[in-house]
């Protein structure tokens, strides 16, 4: 990323805020077409790649309610290609590993950040449920090589899709994600939660081969949902539930005395996509894909619901 590029996203992150250039979050703002209606009302950001800011094509408009904008970090307007999962979208965003034998900060992923959180996403602090979703086009078959050490077989043990950062998050650390990950030797598609800053996180990982949920070259609607009240997680393919199994049998998110239990009462840090740390000081779990139609939402959506989105696009 280039100083002035840096400098722009710094005063960028400054706005957001202090709630300069950037709408505070509005129930009644328009919300696209492309979302369902049991959905609206719990819609906090979205982001089609359809709609660059005005003078800098390098970030991204919300089509949520929250008008958190994002970077698209080091490819630029170049990460929007013309490619769509549904009808009515033009563009997907196009994330990437650039340089597989370099421990340089040039890959292509997408995300905002912020040191002291990001006031647009406060809908998420204090929540009792999160949902992430999108269509999702892997063109990769393993995790990628990995970057940050000398050795050249070494690879990432995961492969980062879209989530949530937590109020104290180093750009890696997350509230909600959807992923990719090695779960016992055996890479996985999972959803992993953390309710706590600072807390143990829980993995609810798909039994289904990835690649089986993931052909190369083929558009897929994943969702994932995460009851923090509750403990419970699940994932979905194609407006299906996904069947997987927990991590851990604990009880990681301290959920087992009286509730109402809810997330953190920090603002997150931000939205990763396509890889960690969206300030772009570290390369971490790259995504050679394309995504479209990614949404955040700050309840948990029902299985009826993520199908009703689905269908909604899919037709």
């Amino acid at each position: 990323m280039s100083t002035a590029r840096r400098a722009a996203v710094s005063l960028l992150a400054i706005g957001v805020l202090a709630g300069v250039g950037t709408p505070p979050a509005q129930a009644d703002r328009h919300t696209s077409p492309d979302v369902h209606p049991a959905l609206r009302t719990h819609l906090v950001a979205a982001y089609d790649f359809d709609h660059p800011v005005p003078g800098d094509p390098a970030l991204e408009r919300d089509q949520g309610r929250s008008g958190t904008e994002i970077e698209l970090v080091n490819g630029g307007a170049a990460m929007r290609v013309p490619d769509h999962a549904y009808r009515g979208s033009r563009n997907a965003v196009q994330t990437r590993q650039v340089d597989p034998a370099g421990a340089g900060n040039d890959d292509w992923k997408a995300g905002t950040w912020s040191a002291s959180g990001v006031r647009t996403l406060r809908a998420f602090s204090a929540t009792a449920g999160t949902t992430v979703m999108g269509w999702l086009k892997l063109n990769m078959d393993s995790p990628l090589p990995n970057s940050t050490t000398a050795d050249p077989d070494d690879r990432y043990n995961a492969i980062g899709l879209a989530g949530v950062l937590t109020g104290d998050s180093d750009g890696h650390g997350v509230r909600a994600l959807l992923e990719l990950i090695d779960v016992d030797g055996q890479v996985r598609l999972v959803a992993l939660g953390r309710r706590l800053d600072g807390g143990n996180s829980q993995t609810f990982a798909a039994t289904q081969d990835w690649r089986e949920l993931l052909p190369v070259g083929q558009w897929v609607h994943l969702a994932a949902t995460f009851d923090f009240d509750t403990g419970a997680l699940a994932l979905y393919r194609n407006g299906e539930p996904v069947d997987g199994f927990y991590t851990r049998t604990d009880d990681p998110w301290l959920v087992s005395g009286p509730g109402p239990h809810l997330t953190s009462a920090s603002d997150p840090r931000g939205i990763k996509i396509g890889g960690s740390f969206p300030q772009d000081t570290v390369e971490r779990n790259p995504c050679d894909c394309r995504m479209d139609g990614l949404m955040f939402l700050d309840s948990v959506v029902s299985a009826n619901d993520v199908r009703r989105q689905y269908r909604h696009l899919a037709r």
